[in-house]
């Protein structure tokens, strides 16, 4: 319920002052007897006429406060809404190979593409986001779903080891594409995550970036790594032990399967570099509503009016009535 004259509810303050003016009239006009002894008086019950002395006065304030809600025009709103969105559909390939435990994203390359990335997930409630990993070969973790929950949580399980190890951007890409093709939504997207050189699989990078443009489908090639030295944990049977090696990959291939399907490519230095492409992407890729909202309002004053009314009655025939007083 809502109120059309809500500044008329402050008026509802008067019934205070009036409230403590009957407390003091009272008390002003109690009537006293002087008696021997009180014992006998107070065993006597009182009547149901004394109980209810303050009943006249108790329905004029309802009555004032209800004069005050009608002339605040009280209204019933039923409202609702439609909604009509243009989902983006977004396939993640990421690269599950032993060189993505290299420690120079914290706490590892894998780690942190796991955790910014459903950052990105849980960002976009309306869009159809499904994941494929890739290392010597490739397999779909989850096809496209809006249950976040359990996308989310499939990610969680991602780890090295899961495939053989090896780099197969092609493959996975394919993969990808497999998955996202037959889509009928507006927008089709892939963001293919690795840091590594096409070393494996029977499809090429290229090709498979081919396949994507037939399909009108947006690549977003991001290599993850930074320049120079990085240390990757080697597993012997003493421990493990670290290898350092060159932080380097195939950027010019993933330049060119950003360029032919209409994305972009980023590279990835470190953790924050890593969320602000996604964040990027994000702005990029936009999920688009449609809301239209309407509202309709019952004036239900009336309702008060007439309570008031039959308050006012009420007070003014006890009042003649079974409270008269004697003048």
């Amino acid at each position: 319920m809502t109120f059309n004259n809500p500044e008329y509810l402050f008026l509802l303050i008067l019934i205070v002052p009036t409230v403590f003016w009957y407390i003091k009239e009272m008390q002003r006009e109690d009537a006293s007897l002087q008696i021997s002894a009180q014992r006998n008086l107070s065993q006597q019950k009182k009547s149901l006429r004394i109980r209810l002395r303050h009943l006249p006065f108790t329905l004029r304030t309802i009555t004032i406060a209800l004069i005050i809600l009608t002339i605040a025009r009280p209204q019933l709103s039923n409202s609702w809404r439609t909604e009509n969105t243009e989902g983006i559909d977004i396939m993640i390939a990421l690269d599950v190979s032993g060189t993505m435990l290299a420690e120079d994203l914290k706490p590892n390359r894998l780690e942190a593409s796991k955790k910014v990335a459903t950052e990105f997930i849980l960002s976009r409630p309306n869009d159809n986001i499904g994941l494929v990993v890739f290392a010597g070969e490739s397999f779909t973790q989850c096809p496209l779903t809006t249950d976040h929950a359990v996308l989310v949580n499939l990610f969680n399980g991602i780890k090295f080891g899961l495939i053989e190890d090896g780099t197969a951007i092609g493959l996975g890409l394919a993969n990808a594409i497999n998955r996202i093709k037959v889509s009928k939504a507006v927008s089709k997207v892939i963001i293919l995550l690795t840091d590594g050189s096409n070393n494996r699989g029977d499809i090429a990078p290229i090709t498979a970036a081919e396949i994507a443009k037939t399909f009108g489908i947006r690549v977003y090639a991001i290599g993850v790594g930074s320049h120079g030295k990085v240390n990757i944990p080697v597993p012997t049977p003493f421990g493990t032990q670290y290898q350092q090696m060159d932080s380097e990959f195939d950027e010019e291939t993933l330049q060119n399967i950003a360029q032919k399907t209409g994305g972009q490519y980023f590279r990835a230095t470190n953790n924050e570099k890593l969320r602000s492409i996604y964040q990027e992407i994000d702005q990029m890729e936009k999920t688009k509503i449609s809301v239209r909202e309407y509202s309709k309002k019952t004036e239900i004053f009336f309702i008060f009016a007439i309570a008031a009314f039959f308050a006012m009655a009420l007070e003014i025939l006890l009042r003649n009535t079974v409270f008269r007083k004697i003048p």
